[in-house]
């Protein structure tokens, strides 16, 4: 295989949950820009096959198709719809990108409701169990395919304040080790990219409350600066390509150095 060929996705298609925005409007355009067509899965969707900015701006940067489609990814009747739509409309799926998910406020775990409990983990983890479970047979039939979930450098580190958000991409990190293993006999490939500090909408909010925060992220990041969404992209393309096909069960940090810092 030629080394520009490995990390092409022609013909392929694949699902970006909470790929509107933010992190997973950023992998939604890597892989377009790679060659697959993209299905953009968003609770933000008033409707299924809405023209947002972010389907309008792939089809005309990569002359890919791109569709997208309205699914609250925590239920499980939305995930069959967003899984039925993408083969409707590709015929195929070879990659699912569950991104979607919610932050926890930075609240103390004693002060968190038990309701807000419950929206973090059935939006970061229970969205995820849902969507790969759906998606596993049509990969499964088809020979393969490559699920990336998205956790964070809380997968691995302890913050009081983010306790409640840590433990849910926790669970994101240990449920994708075991379907890694679970599903390596069908062909697919199941791994986790870890974000650190990254540039988004949300980001933007939490500088405003603390302005403090930009620089205490750069003094203990190693790489010295914050990261982009093209730097999460990067990562999703090559675990979503032949690249990547001996990879699985595997928890990248795409934080700077940060988790590192002890």
């Amino acid at each position: 295989m030629q080394t520009v060929g490995m990390f092409r996705l022609d013909g392929k298609s694949a699902i970006v949950t909470g790929g509107n925005k933010g992190i997973g409007k950023g992998i939604a355009r890597a892989l377009a820009n790679a060659g697959a067509n993209i299905l953009v899965a968003d609770i933000a969707f008033q409707r299924t096959g809405e023209e947002s900015d972010t389907v309008l701006e792939i089809r005309r940067d990569f002359r890919v198709e791109v569709r997208s489609v309205r699914a609250d990814v925590r239920q499980e009747e939305d995930n069959k719809i967003m899984v039925r739509e993408a083969l409707d409309r590709f015929g195929r799926i070879d990659i699912l990108v569950c991104n979607a998910g919610i932050p926890s406020g930075g609240v103390m775990p004693e002060e968190m409701p038990v309701s807000r409990w419950d929206d973090i983990m059935n939006t970061n983890l229970r969205s995820f169990f849902l969507a790969a479970k759906e998606v596993r047979p049509v990969m499964a039939k088809a020979g393969g395919g490559k699920i990336i979930s998205i956790g964070s450098m809380l997968s691995v580190m302890g913050v009081g304040p983010f306790a409640v958000y840590g433990a849910s991409k926790g669970g994101v990190l240990q449920l994708t080790r075991g379907l890694a293993s679970g599903w390596a006999k069908y062909g697919i490939q199941v791994n986790c990219i870890m974000p650190g500090w990254i540039n988004t909408e949300l980001s933007i909010k939490a500088k405003a409350n603390d302005p403090e925060l930009e620089q205490r992220v750069k003094v203990r990041t190693p790489a010295g600066r914050w990261g982009e969404t093209e730097d999460i992209a990067g990562c999703a393309v090559f675990l979503a390509s032949p690249a990547s096909d001996f990879i699985t069960g595997a928890a990248i940090p795409v934080d700077g150095g940060y988790s590192i810092q002890g």
